[in-house]
């Protein structure tokens, strides 16, 4: 975190400072400057940092305020009065004050940058962009950050830090040196993302896809949709909205907001046009043709725009014509803020994988049997796109298996979309599903009426049974696919299908 004083951070997140035995060698505790981590879980407190205590579903964090004071943590702030050491500043809500203080940072941020400039003499403040969708947020976030990375020091979260606590936790990262801040802005929930965007004020706001990932929870695809707009409802005219146009439901957004629209995609609508996408097991292959941007990075003006397109072929060592999506839109934010289309392909270029247990490839395991580890997590979209990677890269000769679990947060909708995945399988010709967990049944169930009824699909119920049981049946040549959703038993059967040991 930027240095601030105790009486700074008081005033950002509106609490009440009390001076602890630490603050004792200066005049005022309130003059005490902190610029170390900040923390919600006692366990990554390193002297210096700010240890927020903050109440959760299973303790609360007020009970590791003596393990974060004895870590070394040089300012507390809970929700109540702690015996500590350390200066504590008392506020009326963690979860608010949380977010209080990520806006104030990045605020001073974004002010202390604001006449920055680059060796070139090109204007480089502090840059943000949101980025949200139903599913490839991650992914997404993987790439720009590898893009921009080579442009300037970039902060975007570790793993899914998308929520009210990890996104904020994310944006205290910066600092004065900081020239990009990428933000995953994950939801359950309507008027979660709002929150966030208000935290954050994106320069650019990026919405992938609305899907039925975590429908459940939002109480339908229409709610989803609300949800997901609200990255650009809130956007000012001098922001950009990027959209993927090939989504009806995203496309729409452009009517809700003042920004300027940019979209990208397959369709003939699209500013940044993808064409031409191949997948195969050495990855994703596709062409990007997007129009050119003025130097400084300034978003595209009418002007720019009628100038003619820049084109640039793309490499991914990465699995699934979805992916050509996610690049797309990091390679379009990259661009938008001046990086030349084939810098950030060449960037790309360099992953070998989007993120651990996404479309994962694995060839360590018994001989001649490639896995991808896609168990992270699983919804109806990525399940059929993971599904149809899979019967893509099958070379003659080869079996594809899938191993599937359950869909989870889906609602009222879990039986019908566990049926059309079941059913999906068999279109695409996979040569044996395996069905793991009760809650995934229904493919099971949907695969044997739609054509696997002499043992192509099997149902197992418990995953520790299903380990042996796939370890038996596989065979050289077999491909596997490994989804579902957050089951962290099935991302390590997966792991030790494919030979990973770590």
């Amino acid at each position: 975190m930027i240095a601030m004083t105790l009486a700074e951070i008081a005033r950002a997140v509106g609490g009440e400072l009390i001076g602890g035995a630490q603050a004792t060698d200066v005049a005022e505790p309130g003059d005490l400057v902190v610029d170390g981590s900040v923390e919600t879980d006692s366990r990554l407190v390193r002297p210096g940092s700010v240890f927020f205590a903050l109440p959760g579903e299973v303790t609360d964090g007020r009970h590791f305020v003596p393990a974060a004071t004895e870590a070394g943590a040089a300012l507390v702030i809970t929700p109540e009065r702690v015996e500590t050491t350390a200066p504590q500043i008392v506020v009326a809500d963690g979860y608010a004050a949380l977010a209080a203080l990520a806006h104030d940072v990045v605020a001073r941020v974004r002010a202390s940058t604001a006449d920055r400039v680059d060796d070139a003499g090109n204007p480089a403040p502090l840059r943000v962009v949101g980025i949200t969708g139903s599913n490839g947020k991650t992914s997404t976030k993987n790439m720009l950050r590898t893009i921009l990375e080579q442009q300037g020091a970039t902060i975007a979260p570790q793993g899914s830090f998308n929520n009210h606590v990890g996104a904020p936790i994310s944006m205290l990262r910066i600092t004065d040196d900081t020239r990009f801040l990428v933000v995953e802005m994950g939801a359950s929930g309507v008027g979660h993302i709002a929150k966030l965007v208000s935290i954050a004020e994106p320069d650019v706001g990026v919405v992938l896809k609305v899907g039925l990932a975590h429908a459940g929870e939002f109480g339908g695809i229409e709610a989803t949709q609300r949800a997901k707009s609200e990255m650009v409802t809130d956007l000012p005219a001098t922001a950009t909205a990027l959209l993927n146009v090939d989504d009806d439901r995203v496309a729409s957004m452009r009517d809700l907001t003042v920004a300027h629209v940019v979209g990208f995609g397959t369709s003939a609508e699209a500013d940044y046009r993808i064409s031409g996408i191949e997948t195969d097991r050495s990855g994703t292959r596709f062409t990007l043709a997007a129009p050119p941007v003025r130097p400084g990075g300034d978003r595209p003006t009418d002007a720019t725009l009628s100038g003619g397109p820049e084109q640039v072929d793309v490499r991914l060592a990465i699995l699934g014509e979805h992916h050509a999506m996610n690049a797309s839109a990091a390679l379009t934010v990259a661009h938008l803020w001046g990086v030349p289309l084939a810098a950030g392909a060449a960037a790309l270029a360099s992953m070998t994988r989007a993120e651990r247990w996404r479309m994962e490839l694995l060839q360590g395991g018994p001989e001649g049997v490639t896995v991808i580890n896609d168990a992270y997590n699983a919804s109806p979209d990525s399940t059929a796109a993971a599904l149809r990677t899979l019967a893509q890269i099958v070379r003659p000769g080869e079996r594809t298996v899938a191993v599937l679990g359950e869909m989870a947060e889906l609602g009222e909708f879990s039986t019908e979309e566990h049926d059309r995945i079941g059913r999906l399988v068999v279109r695409l010709g996979i040569g044996q599903l395996v069905v793991v967990g009760r809650g995934a049944m229904a493919i099971h169930q949907a695969a044997t009426l739609e054509g696997s009824w002499d043992g192509e699909s099997v149902f197992i119920e418990d995953v520790d049974d299903a380990v042996p049981a796939v370890q038996e049946m596989l065979r050289p040549g077999d491909v596997v696919l490994v989804k579902s959703s957050k089951s962290a038993e099935l991302r390590f059967l997966g792991d030790r299908l494919g030979g990973v040991t770590e």
